[in-house]
Parts: structure tokens; sequence; C-alpha cells
């Protein structure tokens, strides 16, 4: 909310508090002012110069020259180069001596041979924002109505010796969207009192809701609706002093009729809307919800489709509004237009926030009427609107209103106790004191002694509990003032959750073992959504309904493609030896269309591809392999304590079918490590890049209960080898299982040495060869107990497997 301190002025006393000290005020009181706004404060030496003659420069045909009197006396020479001026012209100039934005200083100078004792400025030459500037005077110099008295400061006639307050705004604050909430706040924190604007209404004979009738066929979205008839209004620009006050708030002036609605809004908070009465069918207007297939093309000349259930305003033909949101193209206010219809209304939230949001049109309306609108300004913002239509666009206004009204507005009443209130606080505040403030507040209430009943205004909507009334007690009894004390009784110091703990053991192994962390973005593309989870089957991708991008159009349901795409990035720059975590979460759900949320599931993922080992003085380069990435994986889950992981071979969709395995314990998949799939590694331009993804609540389950204590062994081990003959496809993992169980409980440690195919082995055939290593801590083992151990083994793996001695 961009707040002009000049129109402030109107409504509270400020002639005794500059803008920054009432900014600090405000931030101290807990509205935030985010910053302040000097407009014009580097220009000076500006006023208002009246054109007397103007002649064709003798010597450039692009040249004027220009007598303009300042007020001062003699009138000056000036030389100017803008098509547009004119004898008869009030213009600001730039006296000798001036600055103008930029720190640009005019001096006297000769133009192609003729003196120029100034210069006259356009409106961008003052620093106006091209935004705000008519579009007349667009091109060439600023041309000022004719009331602009010569002689005057041309930076008070222009506003621009105001100062803004921007406020940074809470949501539950929408009573300080307007000028008056804003006021009534500085005259809380200032004791001061509120002038509201006085309204000066005359009505005509003719009554409106003869010639204006409302019917409200959605009164749940709309319970109050208010229309007044102005005709003989004069369509043109508004008084300076009024397009200021909108420049200020950062809304740009139209023509009168849009303009005083668009200022009454600023002012009460309360949006308005002026339909041009020759377009609205027989007078009637009919607030409805849109039907299927409904088309209407706004105000911005954009044609946009309606949904079922968006709130409208038409007549009996047509739409002429988006309630709340923006108007229709086919009844706005033109050069023609004569007569207005004036709408205000009190509109669902709600509603009114999901039309906005589905058809991606956010509006200064919008904004306000989805936060909440105070009800009873209903009906005096608009008489206040049609008011300043009959002063400045000659307006006739008809007496009464057309309104429909289906709820009353009950102002709601909150119970303050003062001993919860200073126990709240730590205070020893006085009843008195309490209710002084709530005089500053302008709240009205019953002092029953051991409480106060207090009515809420409806402008203050953020005020419904107890706990509500102590703050505003607090924030203007001052945060400064209230005793420091520290908590009283036993504390107990913070630490980490133990699933934050397992995030803090991986984050620090994984940079220990030499990957960086990265963070990217939950959002991704349709193609990496696609992927699908490894731990969860037939996952659907989530497409967002309003994205801001096709490349972030999708949740993720898996991090690998994200990290890919920071492969790709480090590689287009000359990076080639990446190793890289992320720690997020992913996405996940089995719905076409979506009726409940997706669950979210936490996932750490790794990508690795270069040199995993450069050492160029021993000429040794050990490039990144699957062993290397399951290297990796296995050392995290030996960190953690977790055993049991088998590793199975898997194929699956863009990873490399002989390069990707998942890891299983007790028949529960935890994750995967693998090689991205060859054509994948193509089409992103990348080498080869092993990547694994471990589902962290998985892991968390598995985590050993309780950590214990294995002495070291007093007697010795005794180590065999064993290596036997079987078939190609078994996996050596399986014979693992078989050899542990087997040789359990003397067997300590297996571990596979080697695995040889060719000559001595028969075809389709494979010889894989073991170490294992036998202990008992109680005693030392004999030959005969381990040869006898040894057998089982063997006989073991034959009978399963078919495996033979080699």
């Amino acid at each position: 909310m961009l707040v002009s301190y000049n129109w402030l002025s109107q409504y509270v006393d400020l002639s005794d508090i500059s803008p920054e000290e009432l900014a600090e005020k405000l931030t101290r009181s807990g509205i935030e002012v985010e910053q302040v706004i000097k407009r014009g404060e580097e220009i000076k030496e500006v006023v208002i110069g009246y054109v007397q003659e103007r002649m064709q420069h003798p010597n450039a045909d692009k040249l004027s020259v220009c007598r303009v009197d300042l007020g001062e006396g003699e009138p000056v020479q000036i030389v100017c180069g803008a098509k547009n001026v004119a004898q008869g012209q009030k213009v600001p100039v730039a006296k000798v001596g001036a600055v103008l934005p930029g720190n640009f200083k005019i001096k006297k100078a000769k133009l192609r041979g003729e003196v120029s004792e100034g210069m006259i400025c356009s409106a961008q030459e003052l620093g106006i924002d091209e935004r705000f500037i008519a579009d007349e005077h667009k091109q060439g110099i600023m041309v000022l109505p004719e009331d602009a008295q010569v002689g005057e400061d041309a930076l008070s006639y222009l506003g621009l010796d105001d100062a803004v307050l921007e406020l940074g705004l809470t949501p539950n604050r929408s009573d300080c969207l307007s000028m008056l909430g804003v006021a009534y706040e500085v005259a809380a924190i200032l004791d001061r009192e509120v002038r509201l604007p006085e309204i000066k209404l005359t009505e005509s004979g003719t009554r409106t809701d003869s010639e204006v009738t409302v019917q409200l066929d959605a009164p749940e979205l709309c319970p109050y609706y208010v229309a007044r008839k102005v005709t003989g209004v004069k369509i043109g620009p508004s008084p300076i002093w009024l397009q200021n006050y909108l420049i200020a708030a950062g809304v740009r002036p139209i023509n009168n009729v849009v303009d005083v609605t668009n200022y009454v809004m600023l002012e009460y908070g309360q949006p308005l809307h002026a339909f041009d009465a020759s377009r609205v069918k027989d007078g009637q207007i009919i607030v409805r919800q849109a039907r299927q297939g409904e088309m209407v093309v706004t105000l911005d000349d954009q044609e946009r489709a309606l949904e079922e259930g968006m709130l409208l305003i038409t007549d009996p033909e047509k739409v002429i509004a988006v309630a709340g949101v923006m108007g229709a193209a086919n009844s706005e206010v033109t050069e023609e237009t004569t007569d207005v219809i004036l709408e205000s209304a009190y509109f669902d939230g709600l509603s009114i926030r999901t039309t906005s949001k589905t058809l991606g049109l956010r509006s200064e309306a919008s904004t306000r009427f989805e936060k909440g609108v105070d009800p009873e300004r209903v009906r005096e913002a608009c008489d206040r609107a049609a008011a300043l239509l009959a002063e400045l666009a000659g307006g006739t206004v008809f007496s009464g209103t057309a309104q429909q009204k289906v709820k009353d507005f009950q102002r709601q009443r909150v119970s303050l106790h003062l001993v919860k209130l200073n126990n709240v606080l730590g205070t020893e505040l006085s009843t008195g004191q309490v209710t002084a403030i709530l005089d500053r507040l302008n709240f009205d209430y019953d002092n029953l002694g051991h409480e106060i009943n207090v009515e809420i205004p409806t402008r203050r909507s953020d005020i419904s509990i107890e706990e509500d009334l102590i703050e505003e007690i607090a924030r203007l009894y001052g945060y400064d003032q209230i005793p420091t004390t520290l908590p009283a009784g036993r504390t107990t110091p913070g630490s980490r959750t133990p699933l934050q703990r397992l995030r803090q053991q991986i984050k620090r192994f994984l940079q220990a073992a030499g990957l960086n962390q990265v963070v990217t973005y939950s959002l991704t593309n349709e193609y990496s959504a696609s992927w699908g989870s490894w731990f969860s089957e037939e996952v659907q991708p989530i497409k967002l309904a309003m994205p801001m991008s096709e490349e972030r159009s999708h949740l993720r349901t898996t991090l690998i493609p994200c990290l890919l795409e920071v492969v790709q990035y480090n590689k287009n720059r000359k990076q080639t030896d990446i190793f890289l975590f992320e720690i997020g979460h992913t996405f996940l759900t089995k719905e076409t269309h979506l009726r409940e949320l997706p669950r979210e599931k936490e996932v750490v993922a790794g990508v690795l591809t270069g040199l995993w080992q450069s050492h160029p003085w021993q000429h040794v380069k050990v490039p990144v392999d699957f062993y290397v990435a399951k290297g990796v994986v296995e050392g995290l889950l030996h960190k953690l304590g977790i055993q049991g992981v088998q590793f199975k071979a898997v194929e699956r969709e863009h990873y490399h079918p002989g390069r990707t395995a998942e890891m299983v314990i007790g028949g529960e998949r935890i994750g995967f490590v693998g090689q991205i799939h060859p054509h994948v590694e193509r089409q992103l331009e990348l080498n080869e890049v092993y990547a694994f993804e471990l589902d962290i609540e998985r892991l968390f389950k598995h985590l050993p209960g309780q950590v214990t204590f294995d002495p070291l062994p007093k007697f010795p081990s005794i180590q065999r080898d064993l290596a036997v003959v079987v078939a190609q496809e078994v996996i050596a993992g399986d014979l693992l299982s078989t050899i542990k169980d087997a040789g359990a409980p003397l067997l300590k440690h297996v571990h596979v040495f080697d695995v040889y195919t060719g000559e001595g082995i028969e075809a389709g055939k494979q010889s894989i060869a073991f170490s294992l290593t036998y202990l008992d801590p109680e005693r030392t083992l004999t030959d005969e107990e381990v040869q006898e151990v040894h057998q089982r083994i063997v006989e073991r793996l034959a009978e399963e497997w078919g495996a033979m001695l080699r």
C-alpha cells in the first residue's frame, strides 16, 4: 500500500511530524514502512510559466523561440524543441539555476544564436513515471490546466513536494488498504482525531430505483449490493489534485469518472465500478454465478473463458463485469458516456480470490475484496463517489439507491480481562490506561470493572478474540515499554530430533566423501516428472494449474533429473568432474486428477561423473564407475549402522540395464544405485553419469536401535578361500546370502574377490571366488571344526545353486 503523506494530512493533523518520523512510529507499532519515497526531492526552482508568444527559430526548423511569463516581472526568452509548444499555454519551467532529476542543472545558454534563459519541461523531465502520464503529455512538453497560477511552485501544483510511505502490510491488516484505515491507525498512534471526509450530496427528484433494479441470484456470495445512477456527466480529465493523489498511490489517471471510483476505493478501501448506463439493458443488474462456456472481454481487451460458479454482474443479455475483479469492455465508460450506474457491493472474499487466481487476473479491487472490505462503508463509499461525480463531472445524482441486502452485519463484541492482559504482557496496566488506548483506537466499550466489553468496528475484521485485543493494547502501549523478563521455571535445552540427526549424518558423510550439496527446484518439466519414483508404483505426473513456464510446470517425482540439469549446467562451463547430492522432497500420487494433496517423500540423491581420483604426477586416473557410486552408498549405510542390505540387478527406463541395482532390506526397497541410460546421456550431451537415491524415511526405520560394543577378539581367526563354478545367470549376492546362512555362527566375514570366465571354464558358466573368515570369540577353533562348517557351505551351494568346487 502506497500512502501519500499530503493526502493523509487531510484526515489527521501531521503538521508537527515529518514523513520519516511517522514511518518510524508506524513501524514500531506493527505496520512496517518499507521505504519513504520523496517525490521531486532532487528538483529545485521549477515554476509555472505562461507562454505569451511563440516564434519560429530563425536558424533552426525544429526549434521555437518563446517569451514566457514566470510571474516575476519581465518575461524571459526560452528556446524550446517540443512540437506541441504554443502561445497561450501554461507550462512547467525550470529557471536558470534550477536542478532536475539526475542532477541536471539549467544554465543560461545560446542555441543556434538565440539566448535561452531556462527550459520548458516535459513530464518525464520532471521525473514523473511514464506509466502515469496521459497520452497527450508523452510527446513534447507538459501542458497544465487553465487554473494553474503563473509563478506558483510547479512541484507543489503537481504534487511532487509529497512523500510516499510504502507499507508492507500483513494479510490480516486489510483495514490499512485504505487511506481512512491508515488515518485511524496514525491517529491512534499519535492520539489525535480523525477528520472524516464530508459527503456533500445533492440529489434530484428522480429516484434511482425507478430506473435501476438489482437482483441477487447468488446471495451467499453477494449479500449486499448498492447502485446509484448519475446523469449528465461530462467525461474529461480529473482535476490536478485528484490526479496527483492517484499517481502517488500508483494508480494511472484515466478520466474523471474512472478516477473518482479509484479515488474513493483508495480512500475508503471499498472498490467501486462505473457502468455506462446506456449499455446496461433496461437498467437491470443481475448478480449471478457463471454458466459453463460463458466468455467475456474484460477492460484490458482480453477475451476470457469463465468457469462455472464464478461470480458475475450481468444484465438480461450479457455479462457486464467479473464481480470484484474487472469490468467488461461492453459496458465501460467512454468519451460518449453521459449517464453512469455506480456499483458498490460486498462480495465473498474466497469467491473473488478463486476467480482472480483462475483467470490469472489480479486487480486493486480483487486485492481488497479477497482480504475483506468493511460492510459499513458500502453505501457510504457509493454516496461519496456520487457526490464527487456531481462536483467534478457535472452530473446529477438521482435520489436514493437501488439496493439488495440479505444479511445484517453485526459488530462483534470481545471481552478483555485486565488480569489476563497483564499476565500475558508482564505489565501492570490500569483500567484507565487500557481504556485510553481503546479511545485512541476509536473502539466503543463498556467498562464492567473486572472486564471491558469491547465493540469491534467492522473495519477491523482482524480482531475476533481476546488475544487480538491484547496485541492491540501491547503495540499501542509500545513494545519497547513492555518489561524484559526471563522465562520462569526449569528450561529444557533444545536438541535435534532423531530424523534431524539422520539428515545431519547423511549430509556430513556425503560431504566428507567429496560430494557437494546442491538445492534444486521442486518444480520441473513434464519429461522429468514422467521418470516416476523408485518408491511408489504407477506414479502420475502432477501438473500445476497455473505454471509460470513449461520448464517449471510439474512437481518432481524424483531428484535425479533435477541433479542432471545441474551437471549439464556445470559441464557447459567446462567442469567435468562433478559429484553432487541433494536432500529434498518428491511429490507422489496415483491419481490422474488430484482430489487430495500429493504425498511428500523425503529422499537423498546423488550424481557422480568424471574422474573420481586424479594424480597426474603418478599418472593415476580413476574414472567414476558403478562400483565407485556403490561404494559411496555402502559407506553411507555402514556409517548409519544399517545392515542386511542386498543389491539386486534391475532394469528400468532411463537407467542402464546392466549397471543398475536396487537396494533391498527384508523385501523392502530402500533405494537404487546405477548408471543413467546412454541414450539419456547422449540427449543431455553428458559423459557417463552414475546416480543413487535413497528413501530417508525407510532408512530411518532400519537404523539400529542401540549401538553395541564388540570387544576385540582374543583368539585367532581362520581364513579360507572358496571358488565355485555356477551358471552365468546366478547372482553373487544370492550366493553370499546362502554362505552366510550356512556358515553361521562361526562365519564372521565373507566377500567376493574374483569373478572369472574364459579358458578352463565351461561355456555359460562363471567362477566366483569368496574369502571367508571364521572366528569364535570364546576359544581357538580347530581345523576340523572349520572344515565341517566349510563343507556344509559347499553342500548348501551345490544343493541350492548347482555350484561345483573349482
